[in-house]
């Protein structure tokens, strides 16, 4: 078996050589891939300082404006649990990929979640406790891919990490923003109207979240962005709460839930409901994209939607007071008293059990 393997190695070399383009792109995705991973290990190895340690998980971003609440956060995060070393890392791909050629701001290198856990698990690491934390706001399709990248890592897809030690650290998790429909909701819109009770008292807040196309609404988790409306609203009728991509709640949406209670004018305030200030912050929000009006009007899509027009522009041409001065640019993680909810998760997710895998902490 032996000398068919070593035989079967040398004939792929041979091959290889012969090709090398064919080949080149694979090595190079493996190159990169051990890359990656060393500069993760080196990473996790030079700042160990404890025997416990948290991993923050955001989406991402290409923003200087998220970078900085992203390390305010790490940093929040270091003081309220000291006997933990905190690590941040992005789940997409594309946001990783422009971070580091610099799109936007200074280029900077951040990594996947599974270069941090593999790392965690690396001789003269082995942290015996892993809590990871979702930065989601709400639990749906980003949440979901959280949780898969603990259980790869618990049921060490990749192969390449010590089984005993798999069987005896202990992993937990914490959950979005908005994970509770009722505690976590009403959280939240207390910390908001506290915040922002002054600009409701004299025109509308209109929040903009992310959301999950229908197909995507993983949990039927868009549900929290009308269960957060109600609550906010039984502060005060001037909150709104939109999206940009659940159905039947896009600014167009919005707009109509406003006239429907006779708010024809006045002031629109426009505020990111997500964990950062990013690219749907600055363009779909607060850009000056207005391509879709004609002049008189706007188009709707298919679905309901002015395509092409900041919720800036859409306001403002809708014939209400919305312009730089009412855009409230801050992420959910700028806002300490909205931070801590998600703190709060980290703290009841170390004070609870180890991770059932089996549930995974799956909204009901």
């Amino acid at each position: 078996m032996k000398k068919i393997n070593l035989l079967m190695i040398a004939m792929m070399a041979i091959i290889c050589t012969m090709s090398f383009t064919a080949c080149s792109s694979d090595d190079d995705e493996t190159n990169n891939y051990l890359i990656y991973q060393k500069a993760v290990n080196q990473t996790v190895k030079t700042q160990k300082h404890n025997s416990k340690a948290i991993l923050l998980v955001a989406f991402g971003s290409t923003w200087q404006q998220a970078y900085n609440a992203f390390d305010t956060t790490v940093e929040a995060y270091k003081q309220a649990f000291p006997g933990y070393d905190v690590f941040l890392s992005f789940s997409s791909a594309i946001c990783i990929n422009r971070a580091a050629a610099g799109e936007n701001v200074a280029p900077r290198n951040f990594y996947a979640p599974p270069f941090w856990l593999t790392a965690f698990a690396q001789d003269g690491v082995k942290y015996n406790e892993i809590v990871v934390q979702s930065l989601q706001v709400i639990p749906g399709e980003e949440y979901t891919r959280v949780i898969n990248y603990i259980k790869d890592f618990a049921n060490n897809s990749n192969g390449d990490i010590d089984d005993k030690y798999l069987a005896n650290v202990t992993l937990k998790l914490g959950v979005p923003l908005l994970q509770d429909a009722e505690n976590d909701v009403n959280a939240v819109a207390t910390a908001l109207n506290n915040l922002y009770k002054a600009q409701a008292a004299e025109g509308v807040v209109a929040f903009m979240g992310h959301g999950n196309p229908d197909k995507y609404d993983t949990y039927k988790a868009n549900i929290r962005y009308t269960q957060l409306e109600d609550a906010l609203q039984n502060f005060n009728s001037n909150y709104f709460v939109g999206t940009v991509d659940m159905m039947e709640n896009f600014k167009t949406h919005v707009l109509a839930r406003m006239q429907s209670k006779g708010i024809m004018n006045g002031k629109v305030y426009c505020h990111p409901l997500m964990s950062i200030d990013g690219d749907h912050g600055h363009n779909d929000m607060a850009g000056d994209d207005d391509d879709n009006w004609d002049g008189k009007k706007f188009t709707p899509n298919d679905e309901g939607e002015v395509e092409d027009t900041s919720w800036k522009m859409f306001f403002q041409h809708s014939g209400y007071t919305c312009d730089n001065s009412t855009m409230i640019e801050k992420g959910l993680l700028e806002l300490p008293t909205v931070r801590q909810i998600w703190m709060n998760h980290t703290r009841d997710a170390i004070n609870g059990e180890a991770l059932d895998f089996y549930h995974s902490k799956n909204p009901e």
